[in-house]
């Protein structure tokens, strides 16, 4: 097989300070922090069991960013990234990387309840007092402002249009990658199936490939996405992390509406957002909602005809006549616990290190998540953002953190 540039067939050698299960968004922003940090020497491995990527959860994404979460580190954790994507350039020290804004279109959140509408009030005062630019609009004010939508059922809207938004989620990643790669991270196609434990089982001491070889480490680091959970289990740990399908089309309105779409979060929980050139992003899942194989990428294409499109066209009228030009299927990784981020070391196997479970917004969190991965190994401990809120303990003692805007 013919490997993707910039990927090694085997690894170099037989032993590595950092060993990182994942290659993909998380795995990559996870390596060039590391590489970044002036206060860490070490060598990294980077493990991707298919370096096409065309399989895993960052190529799927709809590449969005938002600050409308009900939990305030959350809120941080986008502001982190916001900042970091409009700086880019300066911020990774390469004069090659655009310039790479973000679209602000915006969330809009709908509520057709009281309960929802006072779920939004109190999200709102917390994300204002993290300093998000949060708005309340009243059904008229969402009338007067986008004229195109049916309001009739809606009490309450919630929007922000500050760092919130598309932001190009391939590029950043393509230069994470890359950039890790010039600065020494070695990224190796290949994929782990077992791990060994010392004697005590509080360390990782080494980790086995498909290919063959069997790596030490001193550390070892899950960003495996929606394969999360079978990573955790080759070190003896259960995670609760779960693949869930998510439906994702692109349409082609016969009347585009005359100004941007914000991203549209329907009562019904389907969404659908400005894509550019009269086309647009709809995305949704199925009520039955099981955890499903992570490959698998079955399309009920029904679900679109019977389901998505009606609430689509009755939210917006001026889509009662829409052309699907693709379609696709991607995986959240699921925290069934409370759909929040696992972040940091486990208590007991002190060296295995967790970026999982981030049910639906881990691209928008890559680049925090990987900055608090490369203080935690380095230094021990979270010295820009505190992730340790995220830590597994909560997970152990069944204490959830429940984050309520999952879409």
């Amino acid at each position: 097989m013919q490997l993707p540039p910039g990927f090694s067939a085997a690894p170099k050698k037989s032993a590595y300070d950092v060993v990182i299960v994942g290659g993909a968004m998380m795995g990559s922003a996870a390596a060039w922090f590391l590489t970044e940090n002036p206060d860490f020497d070490g060598s990294i491995l980077v493990l991707e069991r298919a370096p096409d990527y065309a399989a895993c959860s960052t190529a799927h994404t709809n590449s969005c960013i938002r600050q409308q979460f009900s939990t305030e580190l959350n809120i941080r954790i986008s502001q982190f990234t916001a900042d970091f994507v409009k700086n880019l350039r300066e911020r990774m020290g390469d004069e090659r990387i655009p310039d790479l804004p973000i679209r602000n279109f915006g969330y809009l959140y709908l509520a057709d309840s009281e309960a929802f509408a006072a779920h939004l009030r109190a999200a709102q005062a917390v994300q204002l007092a993290a300093g998000a630019e949060t708005r309340l609009l009243t059904a008229g004010e969402i009338a007067a402002a986008y004229p195109f939508y049916n309001v009739e059922d809606i009490l309450l809207g919630s929007i922000n249009t500050k760092d919130e938004g598309y932001w190009d989620g391939a590029a950043v990643f393509d230069w994470l990658r890359r950039l890790a790669r010039e600065r020494g991270a070695e990224y190796v196609a290949d994929e782990v199936v077992s791990m060994r434990l010392n004697a005590a089982g509080t360390r990782v001491e080494s980790v086995r490939l498909a290919g063959g070889a069997e790596i030490a480490c001193g550390h070892v680091v899950n960003c495996s996405g929606p394969r999360a959970a079978r990573t955790a289990r080759m070190a003896g740990i259960n995670l609760p992390v779960e693949p869930r399908k998510r439906y994702s089309w692109i349409f082609k309105a016969e009347r585009p509406l005359d100004r941007d779409l914000p991203l549209t979060i329907d009562p019904s929980g389907v969404h659908v957002r400005e894509n550019g050139g009269g086309t647009y992003l709809a995305g949704g899942h199925p009520e039955h909602d099981p955890a499903v194989e992570p490959d698998d990428f079955t399309m009920d294409h029904g679900f679109w005809e019977e389901h998505a499109w009606p609430i689509i066209a009755t939210r917006i009228p001026q889509f009662e006549a829409v052309k699907v030009t693709s379609a696709w299927i991607g995986h959240y990784a699921m925290n069934v616990l409370d759909r929040n981020a696992i972040a940091g070391p486990h208590p007991v196997v002190t060296n295995f290190h967790f970026i999982n479970g981030f049910s639906g917004h881990g691209l928008q969190q890559a680049p925090a998540m990987g900055r608090g991965l490369a203080e935690r190994i380095t230094y021990g401990e979270y010295r820009s953002l505190d992730l340790s809120p995220f830590g597994f303990g909560r997970i152990a003692e069944n204490r959830p953190i429940p984050e309520s805007a999952v879409i």
